[in-house]
């Protein structure tokens, strides 16, 4: 027989795995589960004293005196909807591989009684096909993170897919910078750096660094008062890294939704005639021209000059390809 100093352990075990609002256990199914799985054969009255004293130490279980029909655990560590909508969004990233969502995925379900667990890998739970290769997101979170926090510089190699589909160095000098923040953006993780070698900011994408590492041989200066990371982040759009601008697009009415999903609700708009509106935003010239090209039937770009005359150049240079 299995030491009674082990009970309330075992008590807690079996409610936060086999026990929510819809799978309530009765004292007898509860105390023939403790028997069978953890060898602890106890009475009522000693199952009672059990779950006060849990319920003294802040976990919330609904007895039989409650609800009329046994014992469950009320509230998990996450509710089953919260679970539910982030094992999809780490499932629907591509930037995290198919391994790493796995385990994560796996460890947030554990959260769960065991059978609202199986309910997600049942009913939700489908192959994802675009998964990146890369195994090293998390690795890579872990080693910028502990570089922000010393003040230390990194060193890494960047990857690009080739014509076989393969992630490889394109040069053989690995990447030396100042890690600032992480950023999400465009549903992927981005390292937002700083370097002694140029003024600004640079992003990496935190998926294509490989073979990450602190060098200890310095310390990371403060950030210039003239650089803010999170402006500069609000105002990557698509993550292009090039100039910034102060551009006015006039748009129709029917894609304002998709505006602001992209530009989010701090972009300045205005009312234009009827069926029009006009967009007052920062930001890079870049993803500014692929947003008027994305939606090229109900977009212009009016300002700044130099960037419509390149989306009218950029309009040129597809129309005579599409010629040929």
């Amino acid at each position: 027989m299995a030491d009674k100093k082990e009970l309330p352990l075992a008590l807690l075990e079996v409610l936060k795995k086999k026990t929510d609002e819809d799978h309530i256990l009765s004292t007898k199914s509860l105390t023939s589960i403790l028997e069978s799985e953890y060898d602890l054969t106890l009475e009522r009255r000693t199952l009672y004293a059990n779950v006060e004293l849990l319920k003294q130490y802040g976990h919330k279980i609904s007895t039989w005196q409650e609800n009329g029909k046994g014992y469950y655990m009320e509230e998990h560590q996450f509710t089953k909807s919260e679970v539910f909508l982030l094992c999809n969004a780490i499932h629907s990233s591509n930037f995290i591989s198919a391994r790493e969502s796995k385990q994560i995925i796996g460890k947030l379900l554990a959260t769960l009684s065991n059978a609202q667990s199986h309910e997600y890998t049942d009913r939700v739970y489908m192959p994802k096909t675009g998964k990146s290769d890369h195994e090293r997101l998390l690795d890579n979170i872990a080693v910028i993170s502990s570089a922000i926090e010393k003040r230390r510089p990194i060193r890494f190699a960047y990857l690009h897919y080739n014509e076989q589909k393969k992630l490889v160095a394109r040069r053989q000098k690995p990447y030396e910078v100042e890690p600032r923040f992480i950023v999400y953006r465009d549903s992927r993780a981005y390292l937002i750096s700083t370097s002694d070698h140029h003024e600004g900011f640079a992003h990496y994408r935190i998926d294509r660094m490989d073979s990450t590492e602190i060098l200890n041989d310095r310390k990371i200066p403060p950030l210039s008062k003239n650089l803010d990371a999170y402006e500069y982040a609000r105002n990557m759009y698509y993550m292009f890294n090039d100039e910034q601008v102060n551009a006015v697009i006039r748009c129709e009415k029917r894609v304002l939704d998709h505006v602001i999903d992209t530009f989010g609700t701090d972009c300045r708009i205005l009312p234009d005639d009827e069926n029009h509106f006009t967009l007052h935003v920062k930001g890079s010239s870049a993803g500014l021209l692929l947003f008027a090209q994305q939606y090229l039937d109900a977009a212009e770009i009016l300002e700044p000059s130099q960037l419509r005359r390149q989306m009218v150049q950029n309009l040129n240079a597809s129309l005579k390809q599409y010629r040929k």
